[in-house]
């Protein structure tokens, strides 16, 4: 009879018992695959080499071209897992925008995150104040850089499932190359795993793209191999809609090696004035990207360091000529007799957003009725949808129309700064030398082509007759000093002076301030 009772009472346990889930099904398996619950849990710390280049689709010399090559990184890396801490020296000699080499150490905590020498040319007012080099890290950068380390890291990411597994829930096959993935979706990830092996094939990411609107982002692991019984991926692409912006190979890993705590030791200044990260909207494809080819600006506003200030500003050159300053990237404004004319619209639709309503509030009455962009890179064309909403013409080097009109016709409905629009029936004009923009009291403004440029096709300069202004992108940054010798694209401002006939005084920038420009003809020989 006892024995009827035991066999009954685990019968009913075992029926009531919920089977797994298809997602935590895959999620054990790649476990397994991997080595084992056991075996990655016992990971305490970890030692790795490796190296990694980088392309930037967004900096390509013809609007819809080829990807600039941005850089070749070596670094090592130190983890703490059971601290949740790790350490990265990171060696990073780029290619583009110039060749130069940034030296620099990444250092992340579970609620601060720190930056050790110089890593960008858009050094913010700490990383300049402090000596050594060295800032901390904004919440953007550091939420960034935490989702990214957890995606990159097979193993963590594995294991933190199969213990979570309440946050483990369904996802649609992901369909790549013909082939249909099983997919689970975990926090802000969608991983799909090899049907054959088990293991994570790939982690994708939804992200927003300030050209390219909503887009995927991929890790796609490979050259698997065993550690002690562990299985690690040593091969990471990075995939942006399907073209590889990222290759990480590892060179070595070392499981559970002795690590001087010392190695996660920061200046007590950075740690009184560490941000946490960011919560809510985060622009993460701005902030990974813009460290590609070194010009990120480590700040909790996109636009400017908010170390430094604490919003743009007009700041009026001409009656009716204003540069908007304040940040890393300007824009000018031109007030017209009934509407206004905006030249380059950078960073992101929330900048942009800006400029409107301060001008809606200073000029009002008057409308934005022409957008001209210089070039096409995603730091001064990101925010063109916030202008072109106001019905704004858009104003591009001859070419270009295609690429814009691609664009714009791509979904937004994850932009952070204004909601899903039709912009399919923005008027785009392209110029093939120049165009005039005029009002009815004869104020001009006028976009020339900027012919053998160094910097991008269908590069545009802009010029105000009557202020005998001119306003040029990246290939002159006025205010600053020059160089000994004349450069490329500082030729290529000559030239199309010289070749437009017109008779500047000035110019201001895309970068910097103002400058005479006699200084410029001066050097290059004019």
């Amino acid at each position: 009879m006892k024995r009827s009772l035991v066999f009954l009472s685990t019968f009913a346990l075992l029926s009531c018992a919920s089977p797994l889930t298809k997602e935590q099904s895959l999620v054990n398996r790649a476990v397994d695959a991997m080595g084992g619950a056991d075996r990655l849990a016992a990971i305490k710390t970890v030692s790795a080499k490796g190296t990694s280049k980088q392309w930037e689709p967004e900096q390509s010399d013809m609007p819809g071209g080829e990807m600039r090559f941005a850089n070749e990184t070596s670094f090592d890396v130190l983890q703490d897992r059971s601290q949740r801490a790790g350490r990265t020296d990171i060696e990073r000699r780029f290619a583009y925008p110039t060749p130069r080499t940034f030296k620099f150490t990444e250092i992340v905590l579970p609620d601060s995150g720190y930056v050790l020498g110089v890593d960008s040319n858009g050094r913010n007012a700490q990383s300049q104040k402090m000596s050594p080099p060295a800032h901390s890290m904004s919440g953007l950068r550091l939420a960034t850089t935490q989702r990214e380390a957890l995606r990159a890291t097979a193993s963590g990411l594995m294991l933190e499932m199969r213990n979570n597994p309440s946050q483990v829930r369904p996802a649609v096959d992901l369909e790549v190359g013909g082939t249909a993935y099983p997919a689970v979706g975990y926090g802000p990830f969608t991983v799909a795993f090899d049907p054959k092996s088990g293991l994570p094939v790939r982690v994708r990411t939804l992200d927003y793209d300030n050209i390219w609107g909503d887009v995927n982002y991929d890790v796609v692991y490979s050259d698997w191999r065993d550690f002690n019984g562990v299985r690690i991926p040593m091969n990471r692409k990075y995939e942006l809609n399907g073209r590889m912006v990222q290759e990480v190979q590892l060179t070595d890993f070392q499981a559970n090696p002795a690590i001087d705590p010392g190695k996660f030791t920061v200046p007590a200044e950075l740690r009184a004035d560490a941000a946490k990260p960011a919560t809510g909207t985060v622009p993460y494809q701005w902030v990974i990207r813009r460290q590609f080819i070194g010009t990120y600006m480590d700040s909790d506003n996109t636009s400017f360091d908010a170390r430094a200030t604490q919003s743009l500003r007009l700041n009026e050159l001409a009656p009716g000529v204003f540069h908007v300053v304040g940040g890393t990237h300007n824009s000018l404004l031109v007030e017209m007799s009934d509407h206004l004319i905006m030249v380059d619209a950078p960073v992101s639709d929330a900048q942009s957003m800006w400029v409107v309503n301060t001008a809606r509030q200073r000029f009002p009455g008057k409308p934005i009725k022409w957008l001209v962009l210089t070039h096409h890179h995603m730091d001064h064309a990101g925010g063109m949808r916030g202008v072109l909403a106001e019905g704004a013409v858009l104003v591009v080097g001859q070419g270009a129309a295609p690429h814009y009109r691609k664009a714009l016709a791509s979904p937004m409905q994850r932009n952070p700064d204004m909601k899903p629009l039709d912009f399919s029936a923005v008027q785009i004009l392209e110029v093939p030398e120049s165009h005039v923009m005029s009002d009815s009291k004869g104020r001009q403004v006028i976009a020339y082509a900027m012919q053998d440029n160094p910097h991008a096709k269908g590069l545009l300069m802009a010029y105000v007759p009557d202020a005998k202004l001119g306003f040029v992108t990246d290939v002159w940054t006025p205010g600053p000093p020059l160089p000994d010798k004349p450069n490329p694209g500082l030729i290529s401002v000559v030239r199309t002076v010289t070749r437009t006939g017109i008779q500047p005084e000035r110019f201001a920038g895309g970068h910097g301030s103002v400058a005479p420009y006699a200084t410029l003809a001066k050097l290059a020989g004019q």
